[in-house]
């Protein structure tokens, strides 16, 4: 009944939706939309400014003609003639060592200003949770002394070459403290407002021209197509219409300006993750993307073509890898593709400005490392954004020139596009950081009207039974909830901290909660809060609103990967707190937080209203403007999906225009005011394993993974010794300690998505990953010969026996001897270890009951990271897997 219902109300976007199908089902091209030509005859189409609407943004066109090759892309900003010889002049007169400086990006942790000026630095940047002085709290005045001394390094040498800062301000000058927030992208999606993207853009820049910094790290214009993907809050929609018409104006609002260039208000903008990053297979955040190139060009691109059109200046190479066998397409990470970065990007998308690595992207090229890869810059690498081995990468990229492994011409393309941005965006003219347009500004930081009527904007409807909503002022309600006073729920990842864990209300002094904006909307006296429901009754309220959903996190920690999208197995707290309140006197309100649609259809069954309010940022009160009548002078709910929702917990991908396509909630879905059409009793069948996974004997047919970045649910990690041989968890923040081990964050594979383990030889120790709640049936692991697979870094080789075990509830486990596998692996360099499975069961390991399916015991000095680990089903069969000698 609720798909066929979905699909009534959602009639006001049918045809909206059924040109989308007709662009990703790969059916007839339309008429081509204004500023786009399809290739006709063998020419190359043209995609130029876009059709604009009354209020004179871009238009989300009903349909976007389907293109036949990469397009030409006419941008907004021109070639300046004069640039261009001033150019040449400085180019001309700078040494290979001052160009290698221009293209070499540091973290702010890892260089002092005085080393800027020292070897020439082109660009700094702040990854996610970096502050000067290691201050999360550091001041507007605090920022600007570090940009200006960085500045006024640059400009004492003998290049004069002004230095830039980069900057993740992905949703807001979000790693600033006070700064105001707005909603991530997923909700400004659901607006479906291009204006809204284009005056946050604008106030963005103003938040990032009162701390210094010169260029942001957005917009993302990834297309996503499977939820699992834990960045899907960075995508504006599964809809690449909506991308587009977006990417168009985000960059707009950031970057002001005309044709010549960047306005003085405005800042750099990039346009990121190019390409592909949101369609990888399963959505594992970095993994492999198997489009055909004609859905890289029609789904994946259209972000670009917006923002390029515009006139983004830069454009950040992706993580993702872009590979079919079957299809012939064999370009493997996009950081060392020459295809996608120069042969398509700058030759016939007609780019003439930076592209910027990712945070260590050479590093995951093949043959590569994080100091090191030619290869990268080669294939169209202008700026390597290489935090922490910078002075390794001067001077491996210098003697690469010198060899000639490195074109001088590829350097000195580089360096022209540098310093052609740098011209367009007027830093060889403007005054230090300090002196320029809102430096310092405690009123630039903030946006409060902009950002609640985001928030206000970008809700959606999705269930309203008997007119619930809007609530009466003169209403008395109860709320519960752990996010309704919870500014770090509230914000989500990239707010002040990578992942946007450890925050608490306080590191938000400028924000509001939404239990906060319900006590203005309907008196304080007259709204009771309790977190857990307990010791309340309902039926004394004429409403209970719950605040629930999902908790902060970022890339890669977001990942569902195996797991299922089943709400309710992630968050059962959530669950619990709706059995509470449900059914006892007072209808429920649920305000739903998150960064993705998830099954939620025990959630739904609980409420009698139900809001997807995303993540609003830090104006919780925009949330509460809408569930009260009369609390602004708008329409009420107006957002629709621009993702579709599932009805069931493995229903992914699911996206418009899939031919199997029946979503519980269809993209354009949203009800108004006064709609209040029944959504019945939804199906909760809840599957007992993950998706794809067996239950017991068969054969395994995913990876089990326990360790990505962070823990895997069920799994945690531990350390063990005899001071709590019980074991004490690691805490999110990657550290825990005893007398004999300690455990602090590390850089594997990527920023932080290690465990750097040192035992000092005190007495035995152990690192391990464990299911507090019991073992579980991996027969289908050895059926399919599995084996447990991990990626690690040697720091200092075990003086003393080492061992790898797997435990099925101790003391039931099997273990092999590790010693001589990690003694020989190099010191410094990541190594992959595969451990067949059938090991463990030979030394008699219960498949039946593991609860530990990784352990590292050791009794002497001994030191190692650890990343990525996981059950890997096939892998015992690779030539690298190790032999059972050891088992025992």
């Amino acid at each position: 009944m609720i798909r066929s219902l979905a699909r009534l109300r959602a009639s006001r976007s049918t045809l909206a939706t059924l040109a989308a199908v007709v662009l990703l089902g790969g059916g007839a091209a339309g008429v081509p939309s204004a500023g786009a030509d399809a290739a006709k005859g063998g020419r190359q189409p043209v995609v130029g400014k876009p059709a604009l609407d009354a209020r004179g943004c871009a238009r989300i066109e009903n349909r976007l003609p389907a293109l036949a090759d990469w397009p030409k892309v006419d941008s907004r900003i021109e070639r300046d003639l004069s640039d261009e010889k001033r150019i040449k002049k400085i180019l001309g007169g700078m040494t290979l060592a001052e160009k290698v400086g221009q293209m070499t990006q540091p973290e702010i942790t890892a260089i002092t200003p005085e080393e800027v000026g020292q070897y020439g630095i082109g660009s700094v940047l702040n990854g996610g949770g970096s502050w000067p002085g290691r201050d999360k709290h550091a001041s507007p005045q605090a920022w600007l002394d570090l940009a200006d001394a960085y500045w006024a390094a640059s400009t004492a040498t003998r290049t004069k070459i002004p230095v830039i800062w980069g900057i993740d301000a992905v949703h807001g000058n979000s790693n600033v403290y006070g700064a105001t927030l707005f909603p991530h992208n997923i909700g400004l999606g659901a607006a479906h407002d291009p204006c809204l993207v284009r005056d946050i853009g604008e106030a963005t820049a103003r938040q990032m021209r009162a701390t210094g910094q010169d260029w942001a790290f957005a917009p993302t214009l990834a297309v996503v197509r499977d939820d699992r993907w834990g960045r899907t809050y960075e995508g504006f929609s599964e809809d690449p219409r909506i991308t587009r018409a977006y990417g168009y104006e985000a960059v707009r609002g950031l970057q002001g300006g005309d044709s010549h260039g960047i306005s003085r208000k405005g800042v750099i903008a990039t346009a990121k993750h190019y390409i592909g990053d949101g369609g990888t297979d399963k959505g594992v955040d970095q993994g492999v993307n198997s489009s055909s190139e004609a859905q890289m060009i029609n789904i994946h691109g259209q972000g670009y073509y917006g923002a390029l059109a515009a006139g983004a200046q830069t454009v950040m190479a992706s993580f993702n890898s872009w590979t079919n066998a079957d299809l012939g397409i064999e370009e493997g990470k996009l950081h060392g593709s020459k295809r996608a970065l120069t042969d398509i990007l700058k030759q016939k998308m007609g780019f003439d400005g930076v592209v910027v690595s990712d945070w260590n992207g050479i590093g995951q090229v093949a043959g590569c490392t994080n100091s090191s890869c030619a290869r990268a810059i080669n294939a169209g690498i202008d700026v390597v954004m290489v935090p922490n081995d910078w002075k390794a990468f001067i001077a491996n990229t210098i003697a690469q020139v010198e060899s000639g492994e490195i074109p001088m011409a590829r350097i000195d393309d580089a360096v022209t596009r540098i310093l052609r941005v740098k011209l367009r965006a007027g830093v060889f003219d403007e005054p230090r950081p300090s002196a320029r347009y809102a430096a310092g500004s405690a009123d630039a930081l903030q946006a409060k009207d902009l950002a609640r009527e985001a928030v206000r904007e970008s809700q959606v409807l999705l269930k309203n039974d008997h007119k619930v909503l809007p609530l009466s002022p003169s209403s008395k309600v109860l709320v519960v909830g752990k996010s309704a006073d919870n500014l770090q729920n509230q914000t989500g990842g990239w707010s002040l901290t990578w992942q946007g864990t450890g925050n608490t209300n306080a590191d938000f002094p400028n924000g509001t909660t939404i239990l906060a904006g319900l006590k203005a909307a309907l008196g304080a006296d007259d709204v009771t809060f309790s977190e857990t429901g307990d010791g309340v009754d309902p039926s004394a309220y004429d409403a209970v609103i719950a605040v629930i959903g999902e908790t902060p996190y970022a890339e890669g920690v977001g990942d569902l990967s195996r797991r299922t999208l089943e709400a309710a197995k992630l968050y059962p707290g959530d669950l619990a707190v709706l059995d509470k309140v449900s059914g006892k006197g007072a209808p429920v309100v649920t305000v739903y937080l998150s960064g993705r649609p998830l099954y939620v259809n025990k959630e739904l069954n609980r409420s009698d209203a139900f809001v997807a309010a995303w993540l609003p940022g830090t104006e919780g009160a925009g949330v509460a403007d809408l569930l009260v009548r009369g609390r602004h002078s708008g329409r009420g709910y107006t957002g629709t999906l621009s993702y579709s929702w599932p009805g069931s917990a493995c229903q992914t991908p699911l996206n418009t225009g899939d031919a199997d396509y029946d979503p519980l909630f269809p993209t354009g879905y949203g009800l108004r005011y006064g709609q209040s059409g029944t959504v019945g009793t939804l199906d909760e069948t809840s599957p007992e394993f993950a998706c794809g996974q067996t239950g017991g004997g068969g054969t395994a047919t995913e990876d089990l993974e326990i360790f990505n970045r962070t823990d895997v649910a069920p799994y945690k990690s531990f350390i063990g010794s005899a001071e709590n041989w019980g074991g004490t968890e690691i805490g999110v923040d990657g550290e825990a300690a005893h007398a004999e081990i300690g455990v602090v964050p590390s850089d594997v594979n990527v920023q932080g998505d290690g465990l750097k383990a040192t035992w000092n030889g005190s007495g035995p120790a152990q690192i391990y990953m464990q299911d507090p709640a019991g073992g579980s049936d991996l027969r289908g692991y050895l059926n399919a010969d599995a084996a447990l697979v991990f990626d690690t870094v040697v720091h200092q080789p075990p003086a003393n026996r080492t061992v790898i075990s797997a435990h099925c509830v101790y003391p039931c486990f099997a273990e092999i001897d590790a010693t001589p596998l990690f003694q020989r692996l190099q010191v410094g360099a990541k190594a992959t270890v595969k451990v067949p499975i059938s090991c463990f069961a030979t030394g008699g390991l219960d498949l039946s009951v593991v609860n530990t399916p990784f352990l590292v015991y050791t009794d002497g000095a001994f030191s190692a990271s650890f990343a990525n680990v996981r059950w890997v089903p096939g892998a015992a069969k690779d030539a690298d897997a190790e032999t059972c000698a050891g088992a025992t």
